[in-house]
């Protein structure tokens, strides 16, 4: 499906795009794009792929015109482009908005403008009953996607969407804080011990993009199933890795943070398609008759139950550690610390 064919990521110099070049490098597809803002990891990325293949675009998915210089000629765009970072939004709730909102409309509207065949738009567990200004921009986000793809025919333009959790070791994340903390022998800095999130890496994240892409329908939002634990024991589990002397400790929740996430509201379950793997969101088709909202009610919706981090598969300390070792930066980090031991050993005689 991608041979010989032109993809776009925005915000491609992040985590997603990376994990992104890496599946597809190696494949015959034509030309991958970088739009993103960041010149300094797009020019650590043309260090490391060293590929003809990929071209860099500096602009802002805020900046249509930007956004239409590097959609020329693309078949298929994966939109990561947002502002992520809880606190940052809450301080500048307008700035979300810009990127995350206004961004994403003049992306699908560069896309149907520019006859791009695919479009799939990445959200966030944080949209679905958000109590943040990040949650909210990325639920407005999802609006904004449905409410583009009523407008134009699939086969023209496809739209649609993905939902996951928080991706492990990415940018931002709390694992490599973790980390951090470990190896400055520092205390781990928890936030609520009986906080549960769920663990997606990022190569399910890109193959939850790629199976929405293959098999949504026009408007759809696919959502990957995935375990989850509570972070006392991902803190628990990440010191008995590394070694930890120091242990944890317990700061409180920060401005904006949840107990617990939610992939699917109880009003999506009552109409979502369970597909072993993945649940798919149909779009809302429904007009501006208002009396369909009134007169004709949905009995579905009061006996479901949401899909969150509290009641989907909680893992233990020991299925976590097996999970975080097949995260490379971690088996990376593991045994680097090693080897540091064994030399500071060594030199002690």
């Amino acid at each position: 499906m991608f041979h010989d064919k032109c993809l776009l990521i925005t915000g491609g110099s992040g985590s997603f795009g990376n994990a992104v070049l890496k599946r597809f490098l190696d494949t015959d597809i034509g030309e991958i794009r970088i739009l993103s803002r960041d010149e300094k990891k797009q020019d650590d990325m043309r260090k490391q792929f060293k590929s003809d293949k990929v071209k860099y675009f500096i602009g802002d998915v805020r900046d249509y015109h930007s956004v239409a210089t590097a959609m020329g000629g693309v078949d298929y765009v994966f939109h990561a482009a947002a502002l992520k970072q809880v606190p940052s939004c809450e301080f500048f709730p307008m700035e979300a908005v810009k990127t995350n909102v206004l961004g994403t409309e003049n992306v699908l509207n560069a896309a149907i403008n520019f006859g791009v065949k695919k479009v799939v738009c990445l959200s966030t567990d944080k949209a679905v009953y958000p109590i943040n200004a990040m949650g909210i921009s990325k639920a407005m986000m999802e609006k904004v996607m449905i409410a583009k793809s009523r407008t134009v025919s699939p086969d023209k333009t496809l739209i649609c969407g993905t939902r996951y959790g928080n991706v492990m070791y990415s940018r931002g994340s709390v694992i490599p804080l973790f980390i951090n903390q470990i190896m400055n022998d520092e205390p781990m800095t928890v936030t609520d011990p009986d906080m549960t999130r769920y663990l997606m890496s990022l190569d399910d994240a890109v193959e939850l993009v790629l199976h929405a892409f293959v098999h949504a329908n026009q408007g759809d939002i696919f959502v990957q199933k995935a375990p989850a634990s509570t972070i006392g024991d991902l803190a628990i589990a990440l010191g008995e890795l590394f070694d930890a002397r120091k242990g944890v400790k317990t700061i409180g929740t920060r401005h904006g943070e949840k107990l617990y996430e939610t992939l699917l509201t109880r009003e999506e379950m009552a109409h979502a398609e369970d597909l072993e793997n993945y649940f798919r969101i149909p779009a809302d088709t429904r007009d501006l008759n208002y009396d369909k909202y009134f007169v004709e009610g949905d009995r579905r919706v009061s006996k479901e139950w949401e899909y969150n981090s509290h009641n989907t598969e909680r893992l233990d300390i020991p299925a976590i550690k097996r999970l975080l070792l097949r995260l490379e930066p971690v088996a990376e980090e593991l045994l680097q610390r090693r080897r540091n031991f064994e030399e500071y050993s060594y030199h002690r005689g």
